[in-house]
């Protein structure tokens, strides 16, 4: 069985530009993902799909295969993912490669372990489609969040029939946290949510995805008492 891990790094960023070569404490930020894809049980293979040739160079300078830059049309900040993945994965085949799982890393959430991606391709068995990650929300749709149900009024995002009064009695509801997505190669084009999907639960403090300033600052003072632990 061939598993290959696949990092989508594009050079262009808006919340925080060129955020996956910014160097954090000292290191270009998804270094901190190639590295835990080449140290995950069971991954053969770590490919990067990016539009940037400097991002390439470090990929491939941290151990990553670059077979090709991405195409511009895929590039795109409206680009769909999963389109990113199935290009990257069909470039890999091309080589010869029987792909039979895929792993995608987000090298914005370096705050993972490599025991996350090892426990989340645990959970991809023969009757699993998809695993995604997410942690606990502090926020719940049957108790706390609100949307605009239209004409001013505002209510919960979730309605009921009998109204929940304390946040413990709301049902357990989690948050995506973008950080790990595991595939089989024939559930890959189904996308996220047409199968059975599994999730693998990660606490708080490694579920922060970086899309702003605050978060980047977030992470990296994580990270660097992580490091003094000497944890991975």
């Amino acid at each position: 069985m061939s598993t290959i891990a696949t990092i989508c790094a594009r050079g262009g960023s808006k919340g925080v530009p060129g955020k996956n070569s910014r160097l954090m404490l000292g290191r270009p930020l998804i270094a901190y993902t190639i590295e835990q894809a080449l140290s995950a049980t069971g991954i053969d293979g770590v490919f990067v799909s990016t539009d940037s040739p400097s991002i390439a160079a470090i990929a491939e300078r941290e151990g990553a295969t670059v077979l090709s830059l991405r195409p511009a049309h895929l590039a795109t900040d409206t680009a769909p993912k999963i389109p990113v993945i199935e290009n990257l994965v069909e470039t890999v085949e091309a080589t010869g490669i029987v792909v039979d799982r895929i792993v995608d890393l987000d090298p914005t959430s370096p705050l993972r372990s490599v025991t996350d991606i090892d426990r989340a391709l645990e959970l991809l068995d023969r009757d699993t489609d998809v695993v995604i990650t997410g942690y606990v929300s502090d926020k719940n749709p049957y108790f706390n969040m609100v949307e605009d149900k239209g004409e001013g009024r505002f209510g919960l995002v979730v309605s009921p029939a009998n109204p929940i009064v304390g946040r413990q009695a709301a049902p357990r509801v989690y948050a995506m946290n973008a950080s790990i997505y595991c595939w089989w190669r024939h559930t890959l084009p189904r996308g996220l949510w047409t199968g059975n999907v599994r999730l693998h639960e990660m606490p708080r403090e490694r579920s922060i995805d970086i899309d702003h300033e605050m978060d980047w600052l977030l992470v990296e003072r994580l990270l660097h008492e992580r490091q003094k632990d000497g944890l991975r």
